[in-house]
């Protein structure tokens, strides 16, 4: 079998339960095809950088899927009949990732490190990193 992660964005106006219960259906058609699901995360509401279908915020939710494809193909044709699902993204990984997602570990500003310099003219001469000043014509 394959690993998969597959991401799906629900509409707006779903509720915490509602997502719920679709994360467990779709979760029950790829274990009805003989695959399992492991980690699931659900990343909250999110502003979408641009409407889709009337939507600007959508539910996302995180899947580590172990099936064959003929599970998540099945899953994904029952994902395009449901009105409550705006979009989803299956990509299949080598090994599914240990602990929570990038999406749901929390960046700190002491975490990033110093940066160096900024680029002021101050920290590199009167030019920049432009070099010398070249005579004009």
């Amino acid at each position: 079998m394959a690993l998969y992660e597959h991401v799906f964005l629900a509409r707006q106006d779903v509720s915490a339960q509602q997502l719920d219960e679709l994360v467990n259906t779709y979760k029950g058609i790829i274990e009805e095809n003989g695959g399992k699901v492991g980690r699931i995360e659900n990343w909250g509401l999110k502003s979408l950088t641009y409407r889709i279908k009337k939507n600007r915020k959508a539910h996302y939710a995180l899947m580590d899927i172990d099936a064959p494809a003929k599970a998540v193909q099945e899953m994904e044709r029952q994902m395009r009949f449901n009105e409550d699902i705006l979009r989803f993204m299956t990509v299949s990984v080598e090994a599914h990732e240990e602990g929570p997602s990038a999406m749901l570990q929390k960046r700190d500003r002491d975490d990033r490190g110093d940066r160096g310099p900024r680029g002021d003219r101050g920290d590199r001469g009167d030019r920049g990193d432009r070099g010398p000043r070249r005579p004009r014509d």
